[in-house]
């Protein structure tokens, strides 16, 4: 409702909205995408300082904007801050792995569980679209985009759980170990990649039979299966480790 001017009836006009504002965070969304890819896709040393002159020319950035992106990356868990010396990228030992593993695998599990309860057939549907363009990267080996969407397949099972409480607990986890998430795919005694396609396949298959004990397995041994696959990664001389497929 339209308020007035005080004793004329002239109607107020809303104030504009600022464009201004919604480009400033539109750009600092594509800064903190594209920074959060370059790191979890390996392209800094686990342990090594953040380049960030390297980075604001790579991006077109000041300094500012990076910043305030490294920020969010350090509260997700990627990266470190460093008091008045810059950022480095985090490390993690092997326990810190079974660890962090071993929590999501429960998260997800759970959420698996839950979401055979309460997801619909258009989330299901939608969960279909992404396997189906995930395997479309799988076969073009591009990895970006088969991760992407990897991603966005965990996320939707935990949405369509409905527990604001898990859905909270697993973003706070999922930072922390997407970066050695990524790197898991490469490791070779395992073939990692194409293991995780084909459990991916009994995913999809559990949930559109709402089989909720199976999911919950079998999301669970799909974090296992992924922590070792991690650890033996880690453990690979990192001057064969391929830095894509």
């Amino acid at each position: 409702m339209k308020s007035t001017i005080p004793d004329t009836g002239v109607p107020i006009a809303p104030p504009a909205a600022n464009g201004g504002d919604r480009q400033e965070a539109s750009l600092h969304g594509e800064i903190l995408l594209r920074l959060r890819d370059y790191v979890v896709e390996g392209n800094i040393p686990e342990g090594a300082r953040v380049p960030e002159r390297q980075l604001c020319e790579m991006f077109g950035i000041s300094r500012t904007p990076l910043r305030e992106a490294l920020k969010v990356l350090a509260a997700e868990g990627l990266i470190e801050l460093l008091p008045n010396r810059g950022a480095r990228v985090r490390q993690l030992g092997q326990r810190d792995l079974e660890e962090l593993f071993d929590v999501m695998a429960g998260l997800e599990s759970l959420a698996g569980r839950l979401a055979c309860e309460t997801i619909t057939d258009a989330e299901i549907t939608a969960i279909e679209q992404l396997h189906y363009e995930m395997y479309g990267h799988y076969l073009h080996r591009d990895m970006h985009g088969y991760f992407q969407a990897n991603q966005r397949i965990h996320e939707s099972i935990v949405a369509a759980a409905r527990n604001e409480t898990l859905k909270t607990a697993y973003a706070n986890f999922a930072g922390r170990i997407r970066r050695v998430r990524y790197s898991a795919n490469f490791a070779r005694k395992r073939q990692r990649w194409a293991e995780a396609m084909r459990e991916h396949e009994a995913i999809l298959d559990a949930l559109r039979r709402r089989a909720a004990s199976e999911l919950s397995d079998i999301l669970f041994q799909h974090l296992r299966n992924k922590r070792a696959a991690a650890i033996e990664h880690l453990a690979e001389p990192e001057e064969n480790a391929p830095a894509s497929p």
